[in-house]
């Protein structure tokens, strides 16, 4: 594989991101107003998938590949994908603290984690902005030191 294609099969279309968001806010918004964790479950085993094998292999992911990016035509750029497979990691944690809030009982823990994923899930369907990328973004800056050369000495 040359080097471009490496690249390339590390791009994922934005436009698939935010598709996949508002799948996920309406899957989160039926455990909420169900007040069923089986919509919860079903999510969290797609954000699972997507932290496992990458955003592209999710069940979300491939809908919006072969059904709706043909329709589009394609894409003005593509983004990274570690960024919005962190976020997926992200909603993975609030989707599994939601479920152990549900299914022990603690009904305030599952509904807050699964409002927290929602509030997340609907700003990047929305506007597309996604959290997690950005909290992503942020944890790289403050472990990767960039050089000060401004008070180097020639």
């Amino acid at each position: 594989m040359s080097e471009q294609t490496a690249k390339q099969s590390l791009q994922v279309d934005p436009r698939g991101l935010r598709f996949a968001a508002g799948v996920t806010t309406v899957v989160l918004a039926l455990t909420l107003v169900l007040n069923n964790p089986w919509p919860l479950a079903v999510q969290a085993v797609v954000f699972a998938i997507s932290v496992a094998f990458g955003v592209q292999a999710s069940p979300y992911g491939l809908l919006f590949k072969r059904l709706i990016r043909p329709r589009l035509g394609p894409p003005e750029e593509l983004e990274d994908a570690a960024p919005p497979r962190f976020a997926q990691l992200v909603g993975l944690v609030f989707a599994v603290a939601g479920l152990i809030g549900y299914l022990t009982g603690a009904t305030v823990l599952g509904v807050v984690a699964t409002g927290f994923a929602l509030v997340a899930a609907f700003v990047n369907a929305a506007v597309g902005l996604c959290l997690g990328c950005e909290a992503y973004l942020l944890i790289h800056r403050i472990r990767t030191p960039t050089r000060d050369t401004s008070t180097a000495t020639n």
